[in-house]
């Protein structure tokens, strides 16, 4: 073998182990990307204006149309339910007042039967023969209310940090008031008593229950901070009231807790350990419904879908795939 060649050897081998390590960076990176997903949205026609939603996904399995909390927020605090399109269609929709959807000033819109319509009439626009339902907070009353309209093609409920009984909601709220320092529970109490709920001592007060409660993130997620940015605090006072542990609108004496039993889709419950929907009363509902299970997360509370998102998400599409 020439000098020449055995110069030239290092170099074609430094040049194939180059050519090798790129291909197999750009294979290992096409692998790892998640394939796009088929992704729409537009407005429907509904009872008092236009809802706006969005689909994301166009996987083979059933849908889940999804129901965010308030009442009167917004679906973005939901974004994260988007990693469960990879099985299926996630059909996310801003209910009427709040989001991107038309805000009509028609108070007497806002009463959960027009919501219950407004649910069926998105179904009906997408053609929606089959689906899973998931309801969060407030969208659990809403998904309740609508089964016990005994609708067709319901495969399985998901109610995740439910408010299944006004009643039992304040008391546990009660319960975890007590435990905030009590200079807190001082001003609370006091604003209430007075009817001044609307002032900055109060929901300062507020706030540090819902760090405790409702999200325990540090700063909270910019989905999260959105959609409460959207939201619509009329809706939310004359359905519910000034805040999460003071019900004093229309709302204020929902219970269904015995009614469950109507309910014969397969269902599963969800709260956190910190929940303001608390483990307990999350787990008395489900007794109410035959059949039911019931999963905790122990580092959540309001928010599991972002304070365990992993777990979370795994839990539900296990969930749904078995129907």
């Amino acid at each position: 073998m020439t000098g020449a060649q055995t110069r030239g050897r290092p170099r074609a081998i430094r040049a194939f182990v180059l050519w090798f390590t790129v291909l197999t960076a750009l294979f290992l990176t096409a692998c790892s990307t998640p394939p796009s997903l088929a992704e729409r949205e537009g407005f429907i026609e509904v009872t008092g204006g236009r809802v706006w939603y969005r689909i994301v996904g166009s996987g083979g399995a059933t849908p889940v149309v999804v129901l965010h909390g308030g009442p009167g927020a917004a679906s973005d605090y939901l974004k994260p339910l988007e990693k469960l399109a990879v099985d299926r269609p996630v059909i996310f929709y801003d209910q009427l007042g709040c989001g991107r959807s038309d805000r009509p000033t028609d108070r007497t819109l806002w009463r959960i039967e027009r919501f219950v319509e407004e649910l069926a009439q998105v179904r009906e626009a997408l053609k929606l023969k089959e689906i899973h339902l998931y309801g969060h907070s407030w969208g659990t009353m809403l998904v309740v209310d609508y089964m016990l309209t005994k609708p067709f093609g319901v495969k399985s409920l998901i109610l995740s940090s439910p408010c299944l009984s006004a009643k039992r909601w304040v008391e546990d709220a009660d319960v975890l008031i007590a435990q905030l320092p009590p200079d807190t529970q001082k001003v609370i109490r006091h604003h209430e008593k007075e009817g001044t709920t609307d002032s900055k001592e109060y929901d300062d007060a507020v706030t540090e229950y819902l760090k405790r409660h409702l999200c325990r993130l540090d700063p909270w997620p910019e989905d999260l901070t959105r959609s409460l940015a959207s939201s619509n605090a009329e809706i939310y006072k004359k359905m519910w009231g000034p805040s999460e542990f003071h019900p004093t609108g229309d709302l204020r004496t929902y219970d269904r807790v015995d009614r469950l039993r109507e309910i014969t889709v397969p269902t599963l419950f969800t709260a956190g350990r910190y929940d303001e929907a608390t483990p307990g009363a999350t787990t008395w509902y489900s007794s109410h419904l035959p059949g039911s299970t019931v999963r905790i997360f122990q580092k959540s509370s309001h928010m599991a879908m972002f304070e365990e998102q992993e777990e979370y998400m795994r839990t539900l599409r296990e969930f749904m795939r078995q129907f």
